[in-house]
């Protein structure tokens, strides 16, 4: 059974951010006013603040030789929407902290990754698993 969530995070600024993940990613405003967004991403409920104070001083972790924020969040897709979504972020020449590629490769737990953030520095990671039995898998 899928259970969507929900997550509320700060932008700096509601229109860049309501452009991106409208524009760019494709996602949908379910519910908006001046200076929140609610946002059906894949699925699950983003619940976006504007906040122009918002500081980019998140830490950040070493993955793939790349520094990426500790706080981020994403999404696991099917093998061809991971692909498709890959194809439209190329295509809107979205910067990449992580480029789309194959990690673990011809292991278990083989997946896609991508990593890159949104207008106000939050990160965002898009997965998919080539055996989705594997997703919780201790790999």
């Amino acid at each position: 059974m899928s259970i969507p969530f929900h997550l509320a995070f700060s932008v700096k600024n509601i229109e860049d951010t309501k452009k991106f993940y409208t524009e760019v990613l494709g996602c949908t405003i379910t519910k908006a006013t001046d200076h929140w967004l609610n946002i059906n991403f894949f699925g699950h409920q983003l619940s976006i603040h504007d906040n122009p104070q918002m500081k980019n001083d998140q830490k950040t972790i070493t993955v793939e030789g790349k520094e990426v924020p500790l706080n981020h969040f994403g999404v696991i897709l099917k093998k061809s929407d991971w692909d498709d979504m890959a194809r439209k972020l190329k295509k809107a020449k979205v910067k990449f902290i992580i480029e789309p590629k194959l990690k673990h490769e011809k292991q278990v737990c083989e997946q896609a990754i991508m990593f890159l953030k949104d207008p106000s520095g939050n990160g965002i990671e898009f997965k998919c698993f080539t055996d989705p039995k594997h997703i919780f898998s201790n790999c």
